[in-house]
């Protein structure tokens, strides 16, 4: 299930930094981060049921949380700073989780999974700076690191994975 949740991982990081770009508007983007967000809830809780992991349930709940406050927030019209740190929150769990697997990797995919979380903290690191501290000067530039992630962290290595052909 972490397969399918990479893959539409790569599609809400891709939407939302068209979204930060302005070529999405908020109540179309809640939709998708509505859905990816339920989506990480159920693969999170699956995990917990079938495999047994806390850790992967915490780390997935991290983009799921994210989604849905997202979302909520297109529709209550607030200015995202609450967002925003959790966001640091998330920026300061998700850079250690890279580190610690950056330290035992043996394989392509291990490699990649942490060096995908750091890019991640980096991420939303960005976002905590554009909503919590209202850094607006970071706007399109953090729109082309989500565009990007949503590409390279997310759709590739999804479909690769459900593929069969990595992992």
């Amino acid at each position: 299930m972490g397969n399918v949740m990479i893959f539409y991982v790569g599609a809400v990081l891709f939407l939302n930094g068209l979204w930060l770009l302005g070529k999405i508007d908020d109540k179309e983007l809640a939709l998708i981060d509505f859905f990816i967000g339920v989506l990480g809830v159920v693969v999170a809780f699956y995990g917990v049921m079938v495999d047994g992991s806390q850790l992967f349930c915490a780390q997935i709940l991290l983009f799921a949380f994210t989604y849905l406050w997202v979302a909520i927030n297109r529709y209550l019209d607030v200015d995202g700073r609450g967002l925003g740190w959790f966001c640091f929150f998330v920026a300061l769990s998700a850079l250690p989780w890279g580190l610690m697997v950056l330290s035992t990797a043996n394989s392509v995919w291990t490699y990649w999974l942490g060096l995908n979380w750091i890019a991640w903290a980096f991420l939303w690191f960005l976002f905590f700076l554009l909503l919590a501290l209202k850094k607006e000067n970071l706007l399109k530039f953090t729109g082309w690191v989500t565009v990007v992630q949503g590409v390279l962290t997310g759709w590739i290595p999804g479909f690769l994975l459900l593929n069969g052909i990595i992992g």
